[in-house]
């Protein structure tokens, strides 16, 4: 029985020099910092990118594919994966909000993998760092993501443990913001209005990563399906907000 085969998306130059600032080496933090600069410094390229893609009928496909609605109210697009050098291109978008949405990610949780974001639109984005404590903090209820070979994106819980608010960075637009796998942070836009970022994501360093969830809240946070139709709504307002 034959088989068909994949469709063949046509790899932009945005994509091939973007790889290239990374393949000197190991995709590492400080290259990742560099490579999301450099959108940083020329948004107008990758938005031009991001329009190139959105009517590319099979390139559209692969990424409603690999992308999802978050549960914490964003919209997850991988636009690209790579594995030579390995990363991965994402854009996170936190559609205006309405009424009493809530848009943030409220469950502190850590990576397995190094990244470093973009602010493309809207005011900006702010994060809670966090450490583990014995003796001061909040009580939170550990969890595992990723240990489940059934099902990799469940969360296996892991005890219990209180988490100490270290930091409290905040990321403007045009600004530039990287994380390592050891930071535990939540995240969220500032303001109400459409936001935006771009993530360079490098290769896992690590098979689980660990979410903490409040006494008495529901590990139950799955993902949503994203469609073809949101995709293309959501990057067109992407592209609009950039000037695009």
């Amino acid at each position: 029985m034959s088989t068909i085969p994949s469709p063949v998306v046509p790899e932009s130059w945005f994509v091939r020099d973007l790889a290239a600032s990374l393949s000197d080496g190991e995709p590492d933090i400080h290259r990742l910092l560099a490579a999301a600069g450099v959108v940083r410094d020329d948004p107008h390229t990758f938005v031009s990118w991001l329009a190139g893609l959105s009517r590319n009928v099979n390139a559209v496909a692969a990424v409603v594919a690999r992308s999802y609605w978050h549960p914490n109210g964003f919209a997850k697009l991988i636009l690209h994966t790579s594995a030579d050098p390995e990363f991965r291109i994402r854009l996170h978008v936190w559609p205006e909000a309405s009424g009493a949405t809530a848009r943030g990610e409220s469950n502190p949780h850590s990576h397995r993998w190094e990244f470093a974001s973009a602010v493309l639109t809207g005011v900006g984005m702010h994060m809670v760092e966090y450490r583990e404590v014995t003796d001061r903090g909040k009580p939170f209820t550990r969890y595992r993501y990723g240990t489940d070979p059934e099902n990799p994106a469940a969360l296996v819980a892991d005890g219990t443990a209180r988490l100490f608010r270290t930091n409290s960075p905040h990321v403007s637009q045009g600004e530039v913001y990287a994380c390592d796998t050891d930071v535990v942070h939540t995240v969220e836009p500032i303001g109400r209005g459409l936001t935006a970022t771009i993530v360079v994501q490098g290769p896992r360093r690590t098979p689980t990563t660990v979410v903490y969830c409040a006494p008495g809240e529901s590990d139950d946070q799955p993902n949503h399906p994203l469609s073809e139709s949101d995709f293309q709504l959501l990057v067109k307002a992407v592209v609009t907000e950039c000037g695009g």
